[in-house]
């Protein structure tokens, strides 16, 4: 009690607090972009569900990983060196998670353009499609779980501030994800700019493991400046249609 009395006496710990909240939830915009796409492909009746279950889920996992964090830490230590590059289990993480992200997004603009595309699990009965996006979302949110955890360990040392910063944060995302998905819903277009900023944030992640370093500033001024000009370009069309 007298640490926890310790923490909210002290303006350093809120300062900490309010950066790593703030942190975790720019950390977790390219997460929600993948659940809004990916939970959109449902069948209307199944979304919201599968939102819901895939991020409350992920809280849980996100706590526990918490829970763990002596063993997290560690993840960043080499395990095996290849031509001189070094490995842990973290750049592992990224990789496949980058790899993942890359495929996936590559599939969803397959299907875009090419509306004869083979079926997918998305095209499986409804069962199987929100078990299998509740565990897609699950996989993608493991490697942003581990990468915005490490992250929060080098902001500060105390394991409260931690746990309400991934709780507020995973909050915001459960509520955040309705709006974006629907908002991704009417405007088509979009969802090829999302999945285009999916294939960007997985040749991050692939990079990022390989040991080559990506400043997150540049990445999200490029998604930025991208959503200007596609609101530029909603507004354009839209006074065209006024027009008419």
């Amino acid at each position: 009690m007298d640490y926890l009395y310790a923490l909210l006496i002290d303006p350093a710990a809120w300062v900490a607090l309010a950066a790593l909240i703030a942190m975790e939830i720019v950390l977790g915009i390219d997460n929600l972009v993948f659940i809004s796409i990916l939970t959109n492909k449902l069948p209307i009746t199944q979304q919201k569900k599968a939102r819901r279950i895939g991020i409350s889920l992920a809280l849980i996992m996100r706590l526990g990983l918490l829970g763990t964090l002596a063993f997290i830490v560690h993840l960043v230590e080499p395990i095996f060196t290849v031509f001189g590059q070094s490995f842990s289990w973290r750049d592992l993480i990224l990789i496949i998670g980058g790899l993942f992200l890359v495929w996936k997004a590559t599939k969803e603009i397959h299907h875009a353009v090419d509306k004869k595309h083979e079926p997918d699990l998305f095209d499986a009965p409804s069962k199987k499609g929100l078990s299998a996006a509740i565990g897609q979302i699950l996989l993608l949110d493991l490697v942003f779980s581990v990468d915005s955890i490490i992250t929060a360990v080098g902001m500060t040392p105390h394991l409260p501030i931690m746990v309400v910063a991934v709780i507020v944060a995973v909050l915001t995302m459960l509520f955040a994800a309705e709006l974006l998905s629907r908002f991704i819903r009417q405007h088509p277009t979009i969802v090829m700019l999302a999945l285009a900023f999916l294939i960007m944030i997985g040749m991050t992640l692939i990079a990022e493991g390989f040991g080559v370093h990506v400043p997150k500033g540049y990445v999200y001024s490029a998604m930025a400046f991208s959503a200007v000009v596609e609101s530029l370009n909603m507004l354009s069309r839209s006074a065209g249609k006024k027009k008419v």
